[in-house]
């Protein structure tokens, strides 16, 4: 089995793609789409949306790593844009509860009443050592 491409493993690459009626059609044509497609209203695409041009434009089956691909060489790829973080994220120190007493945490659940269109809650106040329910609270509000 020869390989075209000493750097890459696989099948090797076909060099044309398919329309919609089955005619095919050379990379180098699809290459002088891209550069028509690029030259004109299309710098800001990037390959996917280039994808989404050849099948319209030219009713071609094509897949969008073929597309980048060929946008690879031909040098057209714009560099990738960096997110960036707009605010530090941390996460909370874990507290040492070695006795009761120490951390309480507060629960709220809800529930339906059926019949009257209404909800009511609960308010429960949790130890954090053993769990346990130290107060709670039930209401309509």
């Amino acid at each position: 089995m020869s390989v075209t491409n000493n750097n890459a493993c696989g099948r090797p690459i076909p060099g044309y793609s398919l329309t919609n009626k089955g005619e095919k059609i050379s990379d180098d044509q699809i290459k002088e789409w891209l550069c028509e497609l690029v030259c004109g209203d299309g710098y800001p695409y990037g390959y996917n949306k280039l994808t989404v041009c050849l099948r319209q434009d030219y009713n071609l089956l094509i897949n969008r790593k073929k597309v980048y691909r060929l946008c690879k060489e031909l040098n057209i790829l714009r560099p990738q844009r960096r997110i960036l973080k707009r605010y530090p994220r941390y996460l909370a120190k874990p507290d040492k509860i070695e006795a009761p007493n120490q951390l309480w945490e507060l629960d709220i659940k809800y529930g339906y009443i059926t019949g009257t269109d209404s909800f009511f809650f609960q308010l429960s106040l949790i130890d954090v050592f053993d769990r346990s329910i130290i107060d709670y609270h039930l209401g309509l509000s």
